[in-house]
């Protein structure tokens, strides 16, 4: 009736139709049942009683269906609206007085207005007078509980009795109830404070109320026993008034505080034997191994308390003896509650036993709810409560409907059933509407303590009290509750050692305090203290005994044992039929065909790979479902072995039948690894130990289930049976609708059919998945009957593919196979098409990534023209016309970030409208940042940069938010992706925070550094976190790359320190700039270094470590320039030397770190020997290049054809970049080695003077520029000779300056070097390889200039005087040539002796 309510209140039709016949078939079996109970009872007058009523709840209930009829038509009408809900009304009312009818309710409800009544003197404003002593009061009080605690436990066991029972015991309640109550009040009297009077009658009240809520729990357990969550509610409300009791003991009886532990440990003890009467529910969620170490913790403190109990009795220490006796009562019932949970355990764990299942929500916790808010309700209303009890009224509240709130969230998340979505979270509103206005009321009420207040309080609690009573009666629908085990009489029987053992501790326990409790007043009585003694003993027994039955029934290692057994007979057999194939003795089996026996074989293989993980789960932590799953487990390998066996006997060939049964014994030898291996786990999850060997054994087992169905589908395929792959297939359909089975095909296989099995099997699983979180459900149910469709297909497509297979030639069959086909591809592209609808927020995200990485990029470009002092703008605008325009947009990109948070746990389409909004805003704040960085003008390019750096983090940050959106979109809140979203959301408010500040900062030229280095702080903070990551990056570099990148923190801390002592707010700016790139190409190459697949694990650490370290350590010298900048003292200056030093230290320890990656193979990078040997090789390879080429280039008879020879020039280019760096480097060498000889002082420092400006006047550096010289003229001569420019002539002698230059510099090496080291052996090397190369080139240049000479023609005139005039002509030309011959040789004599005046004698030692 509630779900026809709601219904019909909501519109819904289809829902309204459902829950009017389920009404209607209920009102049928409450009809058949109100007359069977008329006929049943010897009364006349209760039968014409109940059939009265049962006729009202009739006629009330056809009116309540026509209401919702006419509701239905006019959804929006009020009036219907209120006619529906009175109708309703009255049919709840009905039913109650139907359900009081029965027999033994009457009694009940009898005691109900008894305790009423008896309440009602609670209500006076004055109390009778006392007639009795405070001692007198004290023991009536202390036996009345007593006695009230007997009847409330000898309710609930009547409540499951008979209908007399329950009558008598809740006769006997309401009668120990008013007794109970009149000695409370009598003590109540005896109170000598007012307030503490209060206390005692409010503490009164709730035990009248919890005593209500009892007899109801017990009236709706005796309607209807097996009503599911009856006998936790009962149970519930049983405690509740033991509880209210022990209040009021505690707080009436505090001046004998022995006393008082006593009597509410022994009450507690009592309320708590209920659990260990019937556990066939879960008493807590310990799992089996969390019961064994409660039950050692608890036993440990009960121990020391039983002692401390014992030794306070003895030196009278009586408030030490009230903590012992509280200590161990809560020992006792955590011991109670953990032997319950125990026991229950091993009785679901039975085989033969049904576990139950956990309902929508716990009813329980809805009933605790509404009692605990209706006393706080009632104590707010009270006139007499005190301020303090009104905020703690107030805070009971608060604290209940939150939970019930998020109850309902949950319930509405987990339900399938949109009726019962919207009701949970309407509910939800309603409770939290009126909480809200509740606590309105309350802060009025604190505020002044009025009459009027009070009302107004009074008022505001009704509507609370109503939608909490009916969000109570909804969750306690039996739709929603959990369903209780069925134990069999195994599971019983396993259940008895344990509860036993906790019976006889509860009852030896009782025994103890009793005696114990009139010890701490005599504690000189000696017969006592041997009874105290023989109960210590029996409860340390019985604990013992308890601890014994646990252990050994634990869950699942009996079934255990019998499965190993049973796999074991079973590889026996196996065992036995190898022999019989060995001997070719295995007997056929006639009675069925080999396609039936391969069927029935797959079958069973599959279902043994089901229970992989189910098997592997519960043994690592799930105890209770272990038992069940290995007996599912070996109670497949008998038909297992019996097919394989049949199969086997089939086949014809002797290696098949071997094959095929030694895969059968190692998938039953895999089983029985993974038993023993799950029996050592037993479930507990605290043994880690194990679970590799559990998962280990799993793996093991999936490959023989591969293995096996592997050779059954290729056998299959082969002979056109398709049975088991249509099996397959439907299985897949199957879990698509919500099955629990999962299909497991082999990845290869032979055949067409196969390979679609396995393809479906895949997208079945995913599908589901996809169904299932798809938004709206429309898109899950399009999702989820594209599948099925394509199963349908797929199953067709097999079919035809198997008779195509038998019969290869049939042409019709062939046609069928392509329609198939053709309807495959079409149902697929259905499928597709429903998950791109559902998968629109994702997607957009991918998009809006890929366009902020877009921007990022554009945004480093615009950085390095702006670096280069060439970012201007296009008019003469000023920052002032777009700082607004940026403040907005990224006001704007605020409001967006907060849509793409929120859109993660929204539907995809707000997501997608998120992702896109946000991507379009980003390009506009980038657009107008680069619009206000060109205005600032070029002759600023420092905050140029510190602009656009801010952007560029807001950018970065948006696209780390945007992928966590896309990972934690429709995750649970509780998901890690929604805690990496969180923080995600923080960095990007932070940088959007850090953009408006420089904006706003950027025309103050007095703050603008300061804002620099703030944002540049932040900034390397966030990207330390990112380093600090576990995420590994995607390549990585060498260690001289990270050295190359480790040298720019020592520029920077150096410009830092500067910026700090000169306080310049310009230094400032470029420190900021100059820190950023540095810290970030370091933490990058850094951890890409680390990274790199031949750095071991130690090196590694030491790498981040370091690169943590320096990026700390540089944070705090940046800080501390800040902290310089705002009070800039001369002692602060001084610490910035500090600072930097520690800086450096964490850059030479990266060096280090640097180096050891590298090994023995490590050279400095930055070593000007190693550079000029890397750029002297890379010089001599472009010569070989060139020298290869010359050699292919044809003679040219005219210039114009040089255009053909263009890829030669290039040649000569790259050859000429690599001697310009050769020439750099080999300057560098020399001008080191020269001053590492000055320094030895192994040579003179010469004075530059005029004298001194010949070839070897310095050294090295001389013969290093003579190198570069001679190469540069080669280059030149070699791209000349190439335009037709230049003779081969002059390419041929710069080619020998080359060799002659570098033979010099090798001499000016070796003088006064050391002549084995490394260096000069790797020089060397370089040396020969360019005079190699140069010797080359000379050849090839010669044989060019050969076969010119050879193609050159000659043409002869033949006339006689021609002819002689000719020949005078060549003979002039000879002679000329020798002249300028010898005069060219004289002039290089004269060059040579002059420079021989300025050669050491070393040199000129070498060279005579």
């Amino acid at each position: 009736m509630a779900q026809l309510l709601t219904c019909a209140a909501q519109g819904n039709e289809h829902y309204t139709g459902l829950a009017a016949r389920e009404t209607a078939q209920a009102l049928k079996t409450l009809a058949q049942a109100a007359r069977g109970v008329a006929a049943s009872t010897t009364n006349p007058q209760a039968a014409a009683s109940m059939l009265d009523s049962a006729c009202d709840v009739m006629e009330g209930s056809a009116m309540l269906i026509h209401e919702a009829k006419q509701a239905l038509v006019s959804p929006g009408d009020a009036e219907s609206q209120q006619r529906l809900a009175q109708v309703a009304k009255a049919v709840s009312h009905s039913l109650n007085n139907c359900v009081n009818c029965l027999p033994g309710q009457k009694d009940v409800d009898m005691a109900l207005r008894s305790i009423g009544e008896a309440s009602k003197k609670l209500l006076g404003e004055t109390l009778p007078p006392s007639t009795r002593s405070f001692q007198e009061a004290q023991s009536e009080l202390n036996q009345t509980a007593a006695d009230l605690n007997q009847s409330a436990g000898d309710v609930v066991h009547a409540s499951r009795g008979s209908s007399t029972q329950l009558a008598d015991a809740s006769g006997k309640f309401s009668e120990d109830f008013d007794e109970f109550l009149d000695a409370g009040i009598e003590m109540a009297g005896h109170t000598q404070r007012k307030d503490e009077q209060i206390q005692v009658i409010g503490n009164l009240k709730n035990i009248s109320m919890a005593s209500s809520k009892l007899l109801l729990a017990a009236k709706s357990l005796s309607v209807d026993p097996g009503a599911a969550n009856a006998k936790n509610l009962l149970a519930a409300a049983a405690r509740a008034v033991t509880e209210s009791i022990n209040q009021l003991i505690t707080l009436a009886t505090q001046q004998a505080p022995g006393q008082k532990e006593c009597d509410n440990a022994l009450r507690e003890l009592e309320a708590v034997k209920g659990m260990l009467a019937n556990p066939n529910e879960p008493v807590s969620n310990l799992s089996y191994f969390d019961c064994i170490e409660s039950v050692m913790e608890n036993s440990k403190v009960l121990g020391e308390s039983m002692a401390g109990i014992s030794q306070n009795c003895k030196t009278g220490d009586v408030p030490a003896f009230g903590g012992c006796v509280g200590l161990a009562s809560k020992a006792l019932c955590g011991l109670t509650e953990a032997a319950g949970q125990a026991s229950y355990l091993v009785g679901v764990s039975d085989p033969n036993s049904q576990a139950g299942h956990q309902g929508l929500v716990d009813a329980i916790q809805f009933a605790r709810a509404n009692q605990a808010i209706q006393m706080a309700c009632q104590n707010l209303v009270d006139p007499d409560s005190s301020p303090s009890q009104v905020l703690s009224s107030a805070t009971i509240v608060a604290k209940h409907t939150s939970a019930l709130c998020n109850a309902c969230r949950l319930a509405s998340s987990k339900t399938a059933n949109p009726t019962a979505k919207r009701h949970f979270v309407q509910s939800a509103k309603e409770v939290a509407n009126s909480t809200a206005n509740l606590v309105k009321t309350i802060k009025a009420l604190d505020g002044d303590f009025s009459q009027e207040n009070r009302n107004t309080c009074l008022v505001a609690t009704a509507p609370l009290i109503e939608a909490v009573e009916n969000l109570t009666a909804f969750a306690s629908n039996p739709e929603f509750a959990s369903v209780p085990a069925q134990i069999s009489n195994e599971g019983s029987a396993a259940q008895e050692p344990i509860l036993l053992s906790a019976r006889a501790m509860l009852d030896s326990s009782t025994h103890l305090l009793k005696t114990a409790r009139s010890l701490v007043i005599n504690p000189k009585d000696p017969p006592t203290w041997s009874v105290l003694a023989g109960h210590s003993r029996t409860v340390s027994d019985s604990i013992k005994g308890l601890i014994t039955a646990i252990r050994d029934k634990a869950p699942g290692q009996r079934e255990c044992d019998y499965s190993i057994d049973n796999i074991n007979r079973c590889i026996r057999n196996i065992e036995q039929a190898s022999l019989a194939a060995v001997s070719q003795n295995l007997a056929s089996r006639d009675d069925i065909s080999l396609e039936a026996l391969q069927e029935q074989l797959t079958s069973t293989v599959q279902e043994i790979g089901y229970l992989i993980d189910p098997i592997s789960t519960a043994a690592r932590g799930e105890a209770a479902q272990l038992g069940h799953k290995v007996t599912q487990l070996a109670g497949y390998y008998e038909p297992l072995i019996r097919a394989s066996v049949g199969v086997a006997s089939k086949l014809q060939v002797h290696q098949q039948q071997m094959a095929f049964l030694d895969q059968t014994k190692t998938l039953a030898e895999s089983a029985l690894q993974m038993i023993y291996a799950a029996k050592e786990g037993g479930g507990n999850p605290k043994a880690s130990h194990t679970h590799d060997a559990i998962a280990e054994a799993a793996q093991l087992m999936r490959e023989a289930v591969d293995d096996i169905m592997v050779t059954l589908n290729e056998a299959a395929s082969e002979g056109g049976m398709v049975g088991a792959m249509v099996d397959s297939i439907a299985e897949a359909m199957g879990r698509v609708s919500g099955m629990t089975k999962s299909v497991t095909c082999p990845e290869e296989m032979g055949g067409l059919a196969s390979r679609v099995t396995t393809d479906y099997s895949q997208l079945a699983l995913q599908g589901r998945l996809a169904a299932h979180t798809a938004e709206p459900q429309e898109i899950g149910f399009q999702i989820k009957a594209g599948v099925q469709e394509l199963g349908h297909g797929c199953i067709f497509l097999v079919q035809k593919a198997g008779a195509l297979q038998i019969t290869p030639s049939d042409s019709y069959t062939k046609r069928e196979l392509i329609e198939c086909a053709r309807t495959v591809t079409e149902k697929v592209s259905m499928v597709l098409s429903a998950l791109q609808a559902g998968n629109k927020g994702t997607q957009a995200c991918i998009t809006a990534a890929s366009a902020v990485s877009g921007i990022i990029a554009d945004l480093d470009t615009t950085i390095m023209f702006a670096s280069a002092g060439t970012l201007n703008a296009e008019n003469d605008e000023s920052f002032a016309d777009h700082r607004e325009n940026i403040l907005k947009t990224a006001k704007a990109l605020v409001e967006d970030t907060k849509m793409l948070v929120s859109g993660a746990a929204s539907g995809q389409d707000r997501l997608a409208q998120a992702a896109q909004s946000s991507a379009k805003t980003i390009t506009q704040l980038t657009d107008v940042v680069k619009l206000g960085a060109a205005s600032i003008g070029s002759d600023d390019p420092e905050t140029q940069v510190v602009l656009i750096n801010a952007v560029k983090d807001v950018a970065k940050a948006l696209a780390e938010l945007i992928g966590a959106t896309k990972c934690a979109a429709g995750k649970a809140a509780d998901d890690p992706s929604m805690y990496q979203l969180k923080s995600a959301a923080k960095v990007m408010v932070t940088n959007v925070t850090s953009l408006l500040k420089t904006v706003k900062a950027v025309e103050d030229e007095a703050t603008r550094g300061t804002r620099a280095l703030e944002a540049t702080i932040e900034c390397i903070k966030q990207e330390l976190a990112v380093f600090q990551s576990k995420d590994v990056p995607e390549k990585s570099t060498t260690p001289e790359e990270f050295i190359r990148m480790t040298k720019g923190i020592t520029t920077a801390t150096a410009k830092a320190v500067a910026a700090g002592n000169s306080a310049r707010q310009e230094d400032v700016i470029s420190t900021a700039n100059l820190s950023r790139k540095a810290i970030f190409d370091m933490l990058t190459t850094c951890k890409q270094a680390a990274y790199h697949q031949e750095v071991n694990k130690d090196v590694r650490s030491r790498a981040l470590l370091y690169g943590t370290e320096c990026t700390t350590g540089y944070i705090d010298l940046l800080e501390h320039v800040l902290l310089v900048l705002q009070g800039p003292t001369a002692e602060q200056k001084q610490q910035l030397v500090f600072y930097s030093k520690r800086v450096a230290g964490a850059v030479t320890e990266l060096i280090q770190t640097a180096e050891a990656m590298k090994g023995t193979e490590w050279v400095d990078p930055e070593d000007p020997t190693v550079i000029a040997e890397t750029e002297l090789l890379g010089a001599a390879a472009s010569i070989e290049a060139a020298a290869k080429k010359l050699e292919q280039l044809k003679p040219r008879a005219k210039p114009k054809q040089a255009d053909e020879t263009l890829d030669f020039e290039e040649q000569i280019l790259e050859a000429a970049k690599s001697i310009a760096a050769a020439t750099s480097a080999l300057v560098k060498s020399a001008s080191a080695a020269q001053r590492e000889l000055v320094a030895q002082g192994k040579v003179g420092s010469i004075p530059a003077n005029a004298v001194d400006d010949g070839q070897w006047s310095q050294g090295l550096i001389s013969a290093a520029r003579m190198v570069a010289a001679a190469t540069s003229n080669l280059c030149e001569a070699a791209n000349a000779s190439v335009q037709g420019q230049a003779s081969e002539e002059k390419l041929i002698s710069s080619a020998k300056q080359v060799a002659a230059s570098t033979a010099q510099l090798l001499v000016a090496c070796k003088v006064k070097a050391d002549q084995d080291s490394e260096a000069m052996r790797r020089l060397q090397a370089a040396g020969n390889a360019v005079k190699r190369a140069s010797d080359n080139l000379v050849r090839a240049a010669q044989k060019a200039a050969f076969h010119k000479a050879d193609d050159d023609n000659v043409v002869v005139k033949t006339k006689f005087v021609g002819g002689i005039a000719q020949i005078i002509a060549a003979q002039e030309e000879m002679l000329r040539k020798e002249r300028e011959l010898e005069e060219a040789r004289k002039k290089l004599a004269q060059i040579r002796q002059q420079q021989y005046k300025f050669l050491p004698s070393e040199l000129r030692e070498d060279e005579n």
